[in-house]
C-alpha cells in the first residue's frame, strides 16, 4: 500500500503541476482532492517525498493566493500565500542548484502578499504581515523599506507592484514546475499508461489531453480488472472496522475508495469519439429539488464532504466534483 500510494502521490503532483501549468482550474481543483487525500493519509512523509508534497501545497496555497477568505493555517491571520512561503522554504532547503530562480520565486512571495492586502484595502493587515515576512538581515532591509514606505501610501497600483505581479508570480512558478517535470520523468504511473497507451498504436503525451479510441472489450475489461481491484480494497477495509465492531465513515480513506469507485462508475459510457457519459452530465441544469438536497448535505455533513453528500443524497447523475462546483455557485 506504501508503494503504491508513494506512486499516486507522483502522479497526482505531476497532474497538479500540468493544470497548474495550463491554467485548468476544473482539473486543477479535482487533482488537488486527490492530492490532499494522499498526503493526509501519510503518517509521516518519506524523506524521499518531500519535494513533492512540498511542491503540491506549494501550488494549492498559490492557486489560492488571491483568496484571503480561504485558510489553510489554523492561524487566522496567515493567508494562504503567507502558507505557501513557509512551503516554498521547505522547497528551497531540498535543492540547493537554482538559487537564482529560487530568491525571484520568495521575493515575489512576500511583495505580493502585502499587495494582496493592500488590494483588498486591508492596510493594517499588510504592515502587519511585513512585520512577519521580514527578519533583520540587512538582505532583507531595502525590499522591507520600500514595502513599509507602499503601505503608508495606501495606493494598491504603485509601479513596484504593478512589476513584480501576480502574473510575473506564475510565470516564475511555471519556469520551476518546468524543471520539477523534467527531472521526474521517470514516474512509474506515467510510465505505464504510456507504454499501455503505445501498445495501441496511439500517440500518448505527458503533456496534452486528447480523447482516444479504445478497443471497446479492452476498456471494458480493464474497467472491471480496476473496479474489482478498488472493491476489494473498499470490502477489506469495511470488514476490518466491522470486526472491531465500528464502521468509521468518517474515515478519509473509505470516502477515497468511493470516490475512485464512482469515478470508475462514470467511465463506463464512454463513446466512440472518446466523450464520456460526466462530459453530457455538465449540460444538464440543477434541479431546485437537487439544489435542496445540496442544502440537507452540506448541513449534514458539512462543506467539503462532498463524496458522503453524494452518496447520501437523491441526485441526478451527479459526482463530487459537480456537487461541489453548484455549491460554489449557490455560495456567490
Amino acid at each position: 500500500e506504501a508503494v503504491a500510494a508513494e506512486w499516486m502521490l507522483e502522479f497526482a503532483c505531476s497532474c497538479l503541476c500540468r493544470h497548474f501549468a495550463e491554467q485548468s482550474g476544473a482539473e486543477f481543483r479535482r487533482w488537488t482532492d486527490v492530492a490532499l487525500a494522499l498526503i493526509n493519509g501519510l503518517s509521516q512523509i518519506p524523506p524521499h517525498q518531500k519535494k513533492t508534497v512540498y511542491l503540491c501545497q506549494l501550488l494549492i496555497r498559490i492557486a489560492q493566493g488571491k483568496n484571503l477568505g480561504l485558510q489553510f493555517e489554523n492561524d487566522q491571520r496567515i493567508s494562504p500565500l503567507e502558507s505557501a512561503l513557509s512551503f516554498w522554504t521547505f522547497l528551497e532547503k531540498e535543492e540547493m542548484k537554482l538559487e537564482k530562480l529560487h530568491e525571484d520565486i520568495r521575493r515575489l512571495i512576500q511583495i505580493q502578499i502585502v499587495a494582496v492586502h493592500m488590494e483588498n484595502r486591508y492596510f493594517k493587515e499588510a504592515a502587519e504581515v511585513l512585520e512577519r515576512l521580514f527578519t533583520d538581515s540587512e538582505s532583507d532591509k531595502p525590499l522591507r523599506v520600500k514595502l513599509a514606505t507602499i503601505i503608508k501610501t495606501k495606493d494598491p497600483y504603485v509601479p513596484l507592484l504593478q512589476s513584480f505581479n501576480y502574473s510575473l508570480l506564475i510565470s516564475k512558478i511555471k519556469s520551476y514546475i518546468e524543471l520539477f517535470m523534467k527531472e521526474n520523468e521517470t514516474n512509474f504511473l506515467i510510465q505505464e499508461a504510456t507504454k499501455q497507451v503505445a501498445s495501441k498504436g496511439l500517440r500518448a503525451t505527458a503533456w496534452q489531453n486528447r480523447p482516444v479510441e479504445v478497443n471497446e472489450n479492452d476498456k471494458s475489461d480493464l474497467e472491471t480488472k480496476q473496479r474489482l481491484v478498488l472493491s476489494i480494497i473498499l470490502l477489506r477495509d469495511v470488514l476490518g472496522q466491522m470486526q472491531n465492531c465500528c464502521l468509521d465513515v468518517d474515515s478519509s480513506l473509505f470516502w477515497m475508495y468511493i470516490n475512485c469507485l464512482l469515478g470508475l462508475n462514470n467511465m463506463q459510457n464512454v463513446g466512440k469519439n472518446g466523450v464520456s457519459l460526466a462530459c453530457s452530465r455538465r449540460r444538464q441544469r440543477w434541479t431546485c429539488q437537487e439544489d435542496l438536497e445540496l442544502k440537507s448535505g452540506v448541513r449534514e455533513f458539512g462543506v467539503g464532504n462532498w463524496a458522503k453528500i453524494l452518496v447520501h443524497g437523491n441526485f441526478n447523475n451527479r459526482t463530487s466534483v459537480m456537487l461541489k462546483d453548484r455549491w460554489r455557485t449557490l455560495s456567490k
